[in-house]
């Protein structure tokens, strides 16, 4: 299947349709109109319509969305119906919080390795994967396809590593050094400012 071109807003808020359906599908939910979609996931329901139409047409009127058949459809179009495997790079206490973090797996991702500059001063107790040495990034990640990384690292040492991992073959990176990085445009960057957020939370609070 060619690789649809969606805008990456969209993919956002798909990504948030996906939790609502996977939820109403625990709950044995068979149908759900735009409408109640749309107030699940914070949006309202013409954004949703429009959001949705990227993978074709859906739902009937007056009945709504086949919850499974929407679902499969939109998982599959994404990519999501393939399992994918992800290292961590920088098992400082952010990162160790993120490898002990279950929801991943349930979503169809694996940390299946982290990498840190000193991975002896590492407290692995708990930690479900081992923690190795940056020096055996590239060949791990070359050696297993890694193709995602979850970047941990110190703001002053972002785009060293960022650097690191486009070699290596990273074209996927969730970073949450708050460091802007440059990366050829065949990668792919998601970036989380914990401080940020907060930041632009804290408008909103009297």
């Amino acid at each position: 299947m060619e690789k649809l071109t969606i805008p990456k807003k969209s993919i956002y808020r798909i990504s948030i349709y996906l939790r609502c359906l996977g939820r109403l599908i625990e709950n044995e939910i068979e149908t759900v109109s735009s409408t109640a979609l749309a107030k699940a996931a914070g949006v309202k329901p013409a954004q949703l319509r429009k959001d949705i139409a990227h993978f074709g047409q859906f739902g009937t009127r007056g009945l709504g969305y086949s919850v499974k058949d929407l679902y499969s459809e939109i998982k599959s179009a994404m990519g999501g119906s393939n399992y994918h495997r992800v290292i961590l790079v920088g098992v400082g206490n952010l990162g160790s919080a993120l490898l002990r973090y279950q929801g991943f797996m349930r979503e169809g991702y694996q940390v299946v390795s982290s990498f840190d500059a000193v991975p002896q001063a590492v407290i692995t107790k708990g930690l479900p994967v081992p923690v190795l040495a940056v020096d055996q990034m590239e060949p791990y990640i070359r050696e297993n396809q890694i193709k995602i990384a979850i970047l941990c690292v110190p703001r002053e040492q972002a785009q060293e590593v960022t650097n690191e991992l486009v070699a290596a073959g990273i074209t996927g990176i969730l970073n949450f050094s708050s460091s802007v990085l440059i990366a050829p445009d065949h990668v792919t960057i998601s970036c989380v400012d914990l401080a940020l957020e907060l930041e632009n939370l804290s408008y909103f609070v009297s």
